[in-house]
């Protein structure tokens, strides 16, 4: 049985920028990914000083961990995006190039994009943590 899904925004609570402010998974199970850095499969950075690059090894990390596990953007049911900044500006440009990629349909769901002071790695822009009601 494939688990069901469903997106809720209250009529009660602001508007989103394309997230939902709940999302509710019926039953199936669940897939916890470790945030995905801008690293290559050498385990090297990415687009050292490029939030635009960081941002597209991200998603093909993303995809990349998805697929192993037999899932696509689709089931994800939470997100949170972590950006080494605290611009504005750097924030909109990730979560747009984000919901405009490839894995733009993870962040249907209940998602956080935070500005950070520091991620794991040294140079490191950009992180992303998505949890996964997995298909049968």
């Amino acid at each position: 049985m494939t688990a069901k899904i469903s997106r809720i925004n209250p009529d009660q609570l602001h508007p989103t920028p394309g997230y939902h402010h709940i999302t509710v998974v019926e039953a199936g199970r669940t897939a916890y990914l470790a945030g995905q850095c801008p690293l290559d499969r050498s385990g090297a950075l990415v687009g050292q000083g490029s939030l635009d690059a960081q941002i597209g090894q991200v998603v093909a990390n993303a995809l990349a961990a998805l697929a192993a596990v037999n899932a696509r953007p689709q089931h994800v049911v939470r997100s949170v995006i972590y950006v080494r900044s605290d611009d504005r500006g750097d924030l909109g440009l990730v979560w747009n190039r984000l919901t405009t990629s490839a894995l733009g349909p993870a962040f249907t769901s209940a998602s956080t994009l935070l500005g950070v002071a520091q991620l794991g790695f040294a140079g490191q822009l950009v992180e992303v943590d998505l949890t996964v009601a997995l298909p049968d």
